[in-house]
């Protein structure tokens, strides 16, 4: 399916953002409900409406887009600020993780390269002073600590190559969110 054709299935305002439209019945439909007799307000955002977030943004690719919330319920200007509140803080939360995700995979590729450049130069030296030793064990040594070394090498670049640009595309999707304007439709804002 072609990217026209999937975006033509979402409203578009009237300045050319896709609309991410969000219908539920109550603002407490938003947030997670994993314990209803808990003290606190909720601060987690529903796991259904997060998958559909990203799915929808990850499917208009690089469009910008607002959120479109359409309650059955009446909300308060409270309620609003709040679940405008809940989806940065969210989005921040997940940013930060795909963040660390991202140091860790570094901090493991540059681990491995060190390794690999390490054996690297270890077998190069062994293979310099036994250049001309006839020992079969030290010339099996030797090679062995080549194929380590370029093993070591290639799964430090590989690692760096796959993994870095869904790490960066994730990051930029949170950022996404971070900035897209949130607003609340076909309802009425009652006063707090």
């Amino acid at each position: 399916m072609a990217k026209k054709d999937i975006i033509s299935r979402y409203a578009v305002t009237d300045t050319g953002e896709i609309i991410i439209d969000v219908s539920a019945q109550r603002v407490q439909d938003l947030y997670s409900d994993f314990d209803k007799t808990a003290p606190y307000i909720k601060k987690d955002l529903e796991e259904g409406l997060v998958e559909y977030l990203l799915d929808c943004s990850r499917e208009i690719g690089n469009t910008k887009f607002v959120i479109h919330f359409n309650l059955d319920e009446p909300i308060d200007e409270e309620s609003n600020l709040r679940v405008k509140e809940s989806i940065k803080t969210y989005f921040s939360y997940l940013k930060e993780l795909e963040i660390r995700k991202m140091r860790n995979m570094l901090r493991r590729s540059l681990f491995l390269l060190g390794i690999g450049l390490s054996i690297l130069v270890s077998s190069l030296w062994i293979s310099k002073i036994t250049a001309f030793s006839e020992n079969v064990l030290i010339q099996v040594v030797s090679t062995g600590l080549t194929v380590a070394a370029w093993v070591s090498l290639w799964e430090s670049l590989a690692t760096f190559l796959i993994e870095w640009s869904p790490n960066r595309n994730e990051i930029q999707l949170c950022d996404r969110f971070l900035t897209a304007p949130v607003s609340f439709v076909n309802q009425k804002v009652g006063g707090g």
